[in-house]
């Protein structure tokens, strides 16, 4: 399975205009960074460090109590969205198993994903009682 990351950087060049860079990557699930691309990650995020904050005129900075109002809203809502996932045992052949740990970090996750799309589609379900 693989995974994508990006890294942008907005900025203004010589004659005011924003510019937006992006460095775009895709690793295996469980891999780690290459090296060389968190070297270029850095070195843009020092250089976007010196530069001025550009703000979209659409949509200015925000004061200090709407940003407290927004991470209350957001704290209200992860608080609604977590559901407590159950602890079970099951038995699994030796050859799924590896499967599963050949994705690497988090296949358990992906377990559990494909185990409810299973449950969620009867014509699997169904596929494999027969």
């Amino acid at each position: 399975m693989l995974r994508a990351f990006y890294l942008r950087v907005k900025r203004k060049n010589m004659k005011g205009e924003v510019i937006m860079g992006t460095v775009k990557s895709t690793i295996r699930v469980g891999q780690k960074i290459p090296k060389e691309i968190l070297k270029l990650a850095k070195e843009q995020v020092r250089e976007a460090k010196r530069l001025p904050r550009v703000y979209d005129p659409e949509c200015p900075p925000s004061k200090p109590d709407a940003l407290a109002e927004f991470a209350a809203m957001a704290r209200d809502l992860r608080k609604k969205q977590r559901k407590p996932s159950s602890v079970v045992a099951l038995r699994i052949k030796p050859d799924a198993l590896l499967k599963y740990k050949a994705l690497g970090r988090g296949y358990t996750g992906i377990m559990a994903d494909v185990l409810n799309y299973a449950a969620d589609n009867p014509e699997i379900l169904n596929k494999v009682q027969t």
